[in-house]
């Protein structure tokens, strides 16, 4: 079964060409970093503008590079919420449009259901029940993943996602969007233990994340050195940055895993590529006999592999939309679920 899949809730125009689930025949992904970079976020309004101009022959690229036509896809999956709205709106109108046209199914994906499955990609052997953390831009979610299509929000961040919180402390360290990738360079060649940093908790939620206390922190104490003309080593700062956010992230999960009894985790996201998370969270499990999955870096951030992977499952689970298929900006995972 060969499920076509459209990713467009932020700002990568994506799509892709996926096989019974887990062989990517093609995976099309059209970035506006450049241009986004200008302003040092993502501009709904242009991320908008910008998937309309690409969908088409983003999709065109996926079916051509996939060595197929629309005539030998089985369905289509598109993501529809959660994400920017408007840059949703682009991607669901055309799946639409294109499935009503071709007479095929039409599959509604959950974004954060579309990062967990990019594990099935990687991995052949992981099937649920198992945790997962979600970390990227916009979510920062420890899941109970029951099966290919349920699951049970464990912890969430209160206030700002850990890879926000990664982006705006690289602005105040003078690094450019996405700031990410630029901290996990930096931090390399950084003393990680230089600035003891906040790790907030919630108070009677153990799991949940806290991440603008930490982001304040950075801030505060990189505007209180220039005010004295002090010299701040950002390296140094980068990398206790990146533990602190790795130490926090391993910390509650852990909690979560032992609570569960689960000794399968898999991490996903955009921040999952970070190699400091990475090492931390190989090192916590190898010391607690816990099984860990990652995605291959390429499936870390937004795509549609993903998407039309998730899209086999709902298939199977018998998930379909019809043309009233709306955008939703905010959706918890817990609510498709029910």
């Amino acid at each position: 079964m060969k499920i076509l899949g459209i990713e467009s809730s932020c700002d990568e125009t994506a799509a892709a060409v996926v096989e019974d689930g887990k062989r990517v025949l093609s995976n099309v992904v059209a970035s506006q970093i450049d241009e986004h970079r200008l302003y040092g976020g993502v501009v709904p309004e242009i991320a908008s503008r910008r998937h309309a101009e690409n969908i088409y022959w983003v999709v065109q690229e996926s079916l051509l590079k996939a060595g197929c036509t629309l005539d030998d896809i089985d369905a289509v999956a598109v993501t529809y919420a959660p994400g920017l709205i408007g840059a949703l709106l682009v991607g669901i109108s055309f799946a639409k449009g294109l499935a009503m046209a071709s007479d095929k199914p039409l599959i509604p994906v959950h974004h954060i259901a579309g990062h967990i499955a990019a594990n099935y990609i990687t991995h052949d052997d992981l099937e649920p029940p198992y945790l997962c953390l979600v970390i990227s831009g916009g979510h920062s979610h420890i899941i109970e993943v029951r099966d290919y299509t349920h699951y049970h929000v464990i912890g969430r961040t209160r206030d700002d996602a850990a890879g926000e919180c990664f982006d705006k402390a690289a602005r105040v360290l003078g690094y450019e969007y996405p700031g990410g990738k630029f901290i996990d360079a930096a931090a390399k060649l950084g003393d990680p233990n230089a600035y003891r940093l906040p790790k907030p908790k919630i108070p009677g939620s153990e799991f949940d994340f806290s991440f603008s206390g930490l982001k304040t922190a950075v801030i505060n104490t990189v505007h209180n050195a220039e005010q004295k003309g002090e010299q701040l080593r950002r390296e140094d700062m980068a990398a206790s940055f990146q533990k602190t956010v790795a130490d926090t992230l391993v910390e509650r999960t852990m909690a979560a895993a032992k609570m569960l009894g689960s000794k399968k985790l898999a991490i996903a996201g955009g921040v999952s590529a970070n190699s400091g998370v990475r090492t931390a969270f190989e090192k916590a499990c190898a010391d607690r006999g816990i099984k860990l999955y990652m995605p291959e870096l390429k499936y870390c951030g937004d795509n549609a592999a993903m998407i039309a992977c998730q899209g086999y499952y709902d298939y199977l689970a018998g998930k379909r939309a019809d043309e009233s298929l709306n955008g939703i900006a905010t959706l918890s995972l817990d609510k498709i679920s029910e």
